[in-house]
């Protein structure tokens, strides 16, 4: 299949010209599964609650009508980052649509920084969807930190890691190949450029979207100031082998009974 990442530089609160400009992008390079960053279309750094009410939608928003259509249009699956106005709050979201609609929604687990002022944090488990060539699972950014997240999808029988992400801190970007080779499987990082200032004060992002193989290559990877969007061939089937040379299988030889996963009665 041809797995896509698209990195933008979204005027904050222009969803309308944010669409427009990444679906540009998107039709210069057929691809079979395209992942936008986080917040794709309304901006990340806010100022205040009431701008991020102002700019959110439902799973049902805008943004759905445009992701689907564009699927519709070309066959293709598509992975955006939106903030989900929902039942008691605001969620960073990201959401899968496909051909015939929706897959499915997926909720920032774990808030970074200022993102606590603004988002609920998620609280179901992380899904996989299986999109024909591909199963395919959901991290958003800060989720990188937290290895349990990107190990849970592969148990799961996750081929795909995507990675919506508006990333600041330099690692984010080599961390995901540790990801990829502890858990045998491709990653998808989707992340923007630019700048931004609000309530986290001023941000640059550091773009470095890239498709990494379960052997820890990277397939494709972007510059760090531009727009665009780089597209990588990948058989699914690769993250399905989890041996390690002719002598180890990783998930085989896990040890769950010896890993201390809690503290004092508390559960990390």
């Amino acid at each position: 299949m041809r797995l896509a990442v698209v990195q933008t530089n979204p005027v904050p609160g222009n969803g309308d010209r944010n669409r427009a400009r990444a679906r540009v992008w998107m039709e210069r390079v057929p691809a079979d599964l395209y992942v936008l960053p986080e917040l794709a279309f309304s901006g990340y750094n806010f100022a205040s609650r009431r701008q991020v009410r102002a700019r959110a939608e439902s799973a049902d928003g805008p943004s759905a009508r445009w992701a689907a259509d564009f699927c519709r249009a070309t066959g293709a699956h598509v992975l955006y980052g939106f903030p989900e106005a929902a039942a008691g709050g605001v969620y960073n979201a990201a959401a899968l649509v496909g051909p015939r609609g929706r897959r499915g929604v997926y909720r920032k687990v774990h808030l970074f920084g200022k993102e606590k002022l603004f988002f609920r944090s998620g609280g179901a488990p992380f899904p996989v969807w299986d999109i024909g060539p591909a199963r395919v699972g959901v991290l958003i950014c800060f989720d990188w930190f937290f290895p349990e997240a990107a190990r849970s999808l592969a148990l799961a029988g996750a081929d795909v890691l995507l990675h919506p992400a508006n990333l600041v801190l330099p690692h984010g970007p080599d961390a995901m190949i540790t990801r990829c080779l502890e858990n045998r499987v491709f990653a998808a990082t989707a992340n923007r450029v630019g700048r931004e200032t609000g309530a986290a004060g001023p941000l640059s992002f550091i773009g470095r979207s890239q498709i990494v193989s379960p052997r820890g290559e990277r397939l494709v990877r972007l510059g760090p100031a531009r727009e665009g969007v780089a597209v990588a061939r990948i058989d699914p089937r690769a993250a399905r082998d989890k041996r390690l040379g002719s002598g180890n299988d990783l998930f085989r030889e896990r040890r769950p009974a010896l890993y201390r996963l809690s503290l004092g009665g508390n559960v990390y």
